[in-house]
């Protein structure tokens, strides 16, 4: 990146370091950093929003609607995480490729399950072997986001059912005693007062979630892990021009430090939102604060 780097043989001390922080690879680095945090900033809200529905249904008075949103909590939460990530993104992106072969192949006169093969037209394909790179990498980012959006929103759907159940049942027939209908009810004076109850889940979900992101090795895609593993090990000259030795544990103490950095962060914001949640709340919390002022 810098003019003087371009003979490495000739650097030493800080220069050396400078040059070597700046290579190609180490970029790639950074760039998958910048892949971790945007993850965490689309899979929270998309985890919340399957997570709110999953606990809407499993309280549902349709009975089939019911047994689906307990349904999707059992089966997610019942099956490790690993497992589920590996089955399900090789499941929808069959999916995928078989509803694309229905459509744009309908003269396809050929088995798609041919014995342990799934083999669908070149049309079908997803992505196209012809696409450029970044379309590839953006199909395999939103299949990870997608994957992870379903297996946290089943944990996040079980937090937000406790929480519904823990606003007390008194404030709802208060309110269809002034004339609220039962929706009415629900969303101006259950969901207001939820969150209060749901937040403590939902942080030590958010940090299970931060520490789930190396998960993404799984999904194809090559995340924090993956490339300090690789710039950490011996390197030889046909990886970068700057060998070294096993720096491995360099590597890994800086991503501790990182994943340790970022963690407290959320600490402080979810202390400093569960304050303001608490503030004029009928909870220990909330009469805290009011005891204080």
């Amino acid at each position: 990146m810098f003019a003087f780097c371009s003979d490495p043989a000739n650097l030493d001390g800080l220069a050396w370091l400078s040059c070597y922080l700046t290579t190609s690879k180490h970029l790639q680095l950074y760039y998958a950093v910048g892949t971790v945090l945007l993850l965490l900033a689309i899979t929270a809200p998309a985890a919340l929003a399957f997570g709110f529905g999953g606990a809407m249904a499993a309280r549902a008075h349709i009975a089939p609607v019911r047994w689906l949103g307990k349904a999707y909590i059992a089966i997610v939460r019942g099956v490790p995480d690993i497992a589920f990530f590996l089955f399900f993104v090789i499941a929808l992106d069959q999916a995928f490729e078989w509803a694309r072969h229905q459509i744009l192949c309908p003269d396809w006169d050929q088995p798609i399950r041919q014995g342990n093969d799934f083999v669908v037209c070149q049309a079908a394909k997803l992505p196209l072997g012809s696409a450029p790179q970044w379309v590839h990498e953006t199909y395999g980012f939103t299949l990870a986001v997608l994957t992870f959006a379903i297996v946290f929103g089943a944990f996040a759907a079980n937090v937000l059912f406790g929480a519904m159940r823990a606003v007390p049942r008194a404030q709802m027939e208060t309110a269809e005693a002034y004339g609220m209908t039962r929706r009415q009810a629900f969303w101006r004076i259950m969901v207001p007062q939820m969150w209060v109850y749901a937040l403590p889940g939902l942080g030590n979900l958010w940090m299970v979630l931060i520490k789930a992101t190396p998960l993404l090795f799984l999904l194809g895609v090559e995340d924090i892990v993956y490339w300090a593993r690789e710039l950490g090990a011996t390197a030889n000259p046909r990886f970068t021009e700057y060998p070294h030795g096993d720096w491995r544990m360099w590597y890994f103490l800086g991503l501790m430090v990182f994943y340790l950095g970022f963690t407290r962060i959320s600490e402080v914001v979810l202390e400093r939102l569960m304050q303001r949640l608490t503030l004029g709340q009928a909870t220990t919390g909330g009469e805290a604060q009011r005891k204080a002022a």
